[in-house]
Formats: structure tokens, sequence, C-alpha cells
């Protein structure tokens, strides 16, 4: 449906040759009929009968302009340029009126220099309305927005080059709000049906890319018919999603929560009062970890119309009550279709109320070390336009984005297309591991465990979270960093894993299955992250991430008793390698003690290069070999 805009006005010009009681031509009858019909918004019938107008009248400034404006308000802002010409040609004068709304079209096809001229002219001409003046300073500050943004960022060659995704996605019907799992094996989108129903789709990616035809989604998720945004976890397990259900809500949408069962998705779950409320909340985005639920919420309490919120899930599983991301990415205007991506830092959305081209333009923000936000930066042209934009998803891989548009080979109203993100816009490329935490004594048993991930360079935690019950885990990995990732469950030894991702280009995709040893007398687990200065025991701060870990291990344990172990590989003699490795376990065990472990709790112990795990003729192998183990030796 297209929307009138205060733009769409037409001059009536009355020419002294069309007098009261004259005949009029086709041409003229052609454009009286058309008039009513384009006001009433019947855009192909009454473009229709102007193209006839203009095709018996060429040099009608009447028919001209009205074209010129239809296509305006249609969108097809290149057409509009060229009746807009024609008529500056035949009456330069009486163009004068018409500079502001020819100012659209150029802006609306990214000529934003000459759009900036125009409304000057335009604002130049004495005695403007007041709703004339306002509407021409409105899109002069965004024309000079435009301009501004052009000369801070460079034409670096980027094309924007929406794909439509095709008929086994889209329809006649609209289809908008996709949201992918990490992975990109499912997306689910809503597409509007009859009156107002709108259906939950789901669709599969093919070995060739491609995906299969898209189905409504299975089990009851779509019995209501009033739904709205819906946004699918990163595992896909969980789906949110804005619903309008007659006796189920607080007021107007609220959001639900389903989960993925053998018989597809169950009966949606109302999120509860510390997020919904008696208003509209819409426009869902759950985190990588599960663990915040970005949304859109018209609660008055907030800066302007819609403004955007998080609620935090807690150890108990309860939401907490939902906080306004605050006035650095709120304002007046309103704040819709949040995206925080796989990184878990980025953060995109739409705003009418930031500087922009006009409308609402899409913005992306990222997460400060402090928790907050940085200044929201304009996606730019062409991504943005003059016009309204909406929602967006962009996928792991940081590159690769998807919107909904009625652009010219849609197959109906909103179809959804693909592109690729400029450069400097794009969030981190983000991988994940995945894969099955078990108890090491019963392979076959999951545990759900406690994990978390934490960025070396920082040593904040990125992502804390939980298995399932079957012990099955995801973990996203934003490609750059180096992390150590450390599984824990209460009476097992944590396993610690080190991913190194900022030193060479790493796999997509990693299934890294975990298995815990219980503790119990004798077992060993190998510390992936205690590192010492070369031919040093002095430990490098990185080691605090593990060591740490270690200390909640003692803390939780009482009784434990612990033996840590230092080895080498064989690079120097073992007249050096003996003591270096009795006095890097003796720094282990000086920290523990020092951070409140009884010493008789401990004991250290050094091998030199006598137990290698791995040849020592590669750096890969000696790297295996230079170790920390701690070993249970009383309980």
């Amino acid at each position: 449906m297209r929307i009138k805009s205060f733009l769409f006005l037409f001059v009536v010009l009355v020419w002294s040759q069309i007098c009261m009681g004259q005949k009029k031509t086709n041409a003229e009858k052609n454009y009286d009929n058309a008039i009513p019909l384009l006001e009433g918004g019947n855009y192909d019938e009454g473009l229709n009968l102007l193209l006839q107008s203009f095709k018996d009248a060429p040099n009608s400034m009447n028919t001209l302009t009205a074209l010129a404006n239809t296509y305006n308000e249609i969108k097809q802002y290149d057409s509009a340029v060229i009746f807009f010409e024609k008529a500056n040609t035949l009456d330069a004068k009486a163009f004068l009126f018409f500079q502001l709304n020819y100012s659209v079209a150029l802006a609306g096809v990214g000529r934003f220099e000459e759009a900036l001229k125009y409304v000057n002219q335009y604002l130049a001409i004495p005695n403007l309305s007041s709703r004339g003046k306002t509407a021409a300073e409105y899109r002069k500050r965004n024309y000079e927005f435009a301009v501004d943004y052009a000369n801070k960022h460079p034409n670096t060659n980027y094309t924007f080059a929406p794909v439509n995704m095709g008929d086994e996605v889209n329809s006649t019907f609209s289809e908008y709000y996709p949201s992918f799992t990490i992975d990109d094996s499912m997306f689910v989108f809503t597409r509007r049906g009859e009156g107002f129903r709108e259906d939950f789709m789901q669709s599969f990616k093919l070995p060739d890319g491609n995906y299969t035809k898209a189905v409504p989604m299975p089990g009851v998720i779509n019995e209501e018919p009033s739904k709205g945004a819906i946004d699918i976890a990163q595992d896909g397990q969980w789906i949110i999603f804005a619903g309008n259900f007659q006796g189920k809500g607080f007021g107007d949408f609220d959001l639900y929560i389903s989960y993925k069962t053998v018989n597809g998705w169950s009966e949606p779950v109302n999120m509860g009062r510390n997020i919904n409320t008696e208003y509209w909340e819409s426009s869902p985005s759950l985190s990588p970890d599960k663990k915040s639920l970005y949304f859109s919420s018209n609660c008055p309490s907030g800066f302007g119309g819609n403004d955007l919120y998080v609620s935090h899930l807690t150890a108990d599983g309860k939401w907490t009550k939902a906080i306004n991301l605050g006035p650095k990415i709120n304002t007046k205007g309103d704040e819709l279709a949040p995206l925080i991506h796989a990184d878990n830092e980025s953060l995109y959305f739409t705003s009418s109320g930031l500087p922009g081209y006009g409308g609402s333009d899409l913005f992306m923000s990222k997460r400060m070390s402090d928790s907050g936000w940085s200044i929201p930066q304009n996606l730019g042209y062409p991504i943005n336009t003059i016009d309204n934009e909406g929602s967006l998803f962009v996928a792991a891989d940081g590159i690769t984005a998807y919107y909904a548009s009625d652009r010219s080979d849609s197959r109906g109203d909103l179809d959804l297309y693909r592109f690729s993100l400029r450069p400097d816009v794009r969030p981190l490329k983000t991988l994940f591991v995945s894969g099955k935490i078990v108890d090491g004594s019963k392979n076959e048993n999951g545990l759900d465990a406690d994990f978390q991930l934490v960025e070396n360079g920082s040593q904040n935690v990125v992502t804390q979270s939980k298995s399932s019950k079957t012990g099955e885990y995801m973990v996203t990995l934003p490609a750059g960093k180096d992390y150590t990732f450390t599984v824990k469950k209460k009476g097992y030894m944590f396993q610690s894993e080190l991913f190194e991702l900022s030193k060479e280009k790493p796999q997509a995709t990693v299934r890294k299955d975990i298995a815990l040893k219980p503790i119990q007398l004798n077992a060993s687990i190998t510390l992936k992250n205690i590192l010492f200065n070369t031919n040093s025991y002095e430990l490098q701060p990185i080691s605090l991430i593990e060591l740490n870990t270690v200390l909640e291990l003692l803390k939780e344990n009482p009784t434990l008793r612990l033996q840590i172990d230092g080895h080498t590989d064989n690079k120097g003699s073992q007249a050096i390698n003996l003591p270096l490795s009795t006095n890097r376990a003796k720094a282990v065990v000086d920290f523990l003690v020092k951070n409140g472990i009884a010493k008789d709790r401990l004991q250290s112990k050094g091998f030199g290069d006598s137990q290698p795990v791995a040849t020592n003729d590669t750096e890969e192998g000696r790297a295996l070999n230079r170790r920390t183990d701690i070993e249970v030796v009383g309980m």
C-alpha cells in the first residue's frame, strides 16, 4: 500500500486559452479524469490517463508536472526527473514553484548537490507558505547531510546491487522481517496474507546455496492471525515474535516466545510484564548467546515515539525489567527494527530522529567496553534513501545483508532481497563452535554444563551460557580476536580451549565435542592458556583467565588437593628445562596461594622435556609440549 505524501500537491495552472465553457480536448479530458484517480491513490489508471494526455499534448505544463509529481509519489524518481526537466524547459518561470518537488526527484536518484541547489532556489521565493517553507527546510537539512556524508565517505567503487531471493521465497504477497540461523541453514520471515493475517514462513538452504520453497512454520505457531516481526535464535532452537492475541496479552502487540520441538514449534508463551506493557512491543532481536533481548516499544516513558529497549535473561530463567538504551540511541523520533549481530557487539536499527536522508534511515552502533554504545553511524546512500527504510538482517559472514523492498522486479509488493554491505559499515565476521558436552567416564551421556567465552586481549566475558539438557551447545566467535573457551560443571574438572582467530583465516564452523572428567583421584587436565615469557617463569597477564578458573575449582571443592605439573619442549638442555618447568609450576602455586588457597592443598613438580605429548620436530608440536597440567592428588 502506498502512503500519500505531503509533496503530492498538484499546482493547477489556469491558462488563458482554457476558458470556462470552452470545449475540452481529449488531452484535457484525460488530465481532468486522471487527477481524482491519483488523489484517491489509483496510480495505475491515473498514470495511464496522464500518459495518454502527454501523448496528445506533449507541451502541457499541467500534464508534465502532474506526471512528474505522480512518478515522485510512486518512487520512480528517474522518470520524475525527466518530466520535471521537460516542464522546466517549457516554462522556467512557472517551474519555480515545482523546484521543491524537483529536488525530491533529484535526491531520489542520488543527485544531492543538485537537489540542494534547487531547494535553496525554492526557499528564495518570496512569501512562501509556512507549510511549503517547513517542507523545504526539512529537505534542505537532509540534502546537506547527504552532501556532507558523500564528502566524508568518498566512493570506493562500492556497488549496491540487491538480488531478489526468487520465487522459492517471494510471492505475490508481501514478505518481510527476514531472520537467519548463524550458519544460514534456515531462515524465517513474515508473509502478509489476506486482510490483517500474517504467517511465519521457513526455508532451508540447499547445497547449491539456494533455498527451498518457503512453507508455513509447523506446529501451532501460525494459528493466531495477527502477528508481525519474527526473530530466530542463532542456534535455531527459539523464535521470538510480536503478536496481538485477543485475551492473551497485556494490551497492543506483545512479544511471545516459542521453542522447537519434535512436533514443530511449541505453543507461544507471552514473555511477561518485564518486557510487555499495555502499549506496543515489537521488532525482537535475540543476542547470539540468548541472554539479551532487544526490541522496540512505544511505551510513553521513552524519549520519543518508539524507543529501543533491552532485557537480560537471569540464571533462574527470568527476564529482567526492560531498560531503555538511552539518548545516544533513542531520539524524539521513532527507533525500530533492532538487530544485534552474531558478533554480539554490532547493533543495527532504523531511526527517524537521527540525521539522515529523510524518513527512517538505517544505522549501526557498536557496543563499547563500558557496556554503552557508540554514536550511531548512518549506513549511507544508496542503502539509505530519501524514503523509509525497514528491517535489516546481516549474516554471520559480516558481508551479506537481507532486507525487504518493493523494487521493480518484486513479485508483489515487498520482496526479500540480499546484497553486500559496504566495508566500513560491516560487523565482525562471526564464526561459531558447536558440539556436545558429555561425561568423559560415560561418553554417551550429555551434560548440561556452563560455558564461558573470554576475549583474551581485554579479558572481558563475551558469552556466558549453558548447554542444553542433552549437552548440545553453540557459541559464536567474532573473527580477528583470540578467545579462551571454558566449560564447567559441578563435580567435574573444567576444560578450556584456545581459539586463535587473529593470526590466520579460520574455518567458518568448528565442531568440538567436549568430554568433562569427573573429579576423582588422578584425574588430570591440561591448561591451554597458561603462558610465560621465553626462558622465564613470569606469568603473562593472559594466564589470569585460566588461573581464575582453577581458583574457582578449588574454592568450590574445599577438600580438593592438586599437583601442578610443568613441562617444556626439547629446546635447550634438560639441565635448563627441568628447573624452568619446576619454577613455572611453582609460579602457578604461588598465584593460587596468594589468592586464598591453603598451601597444603597444593604441590608442584617440573618434568622438563621428559614427557612430550607431541613431536618436537615441528613448532606446532613443541607448542603442545610446552604446557601446564593439573592433577588431582587428594580428595
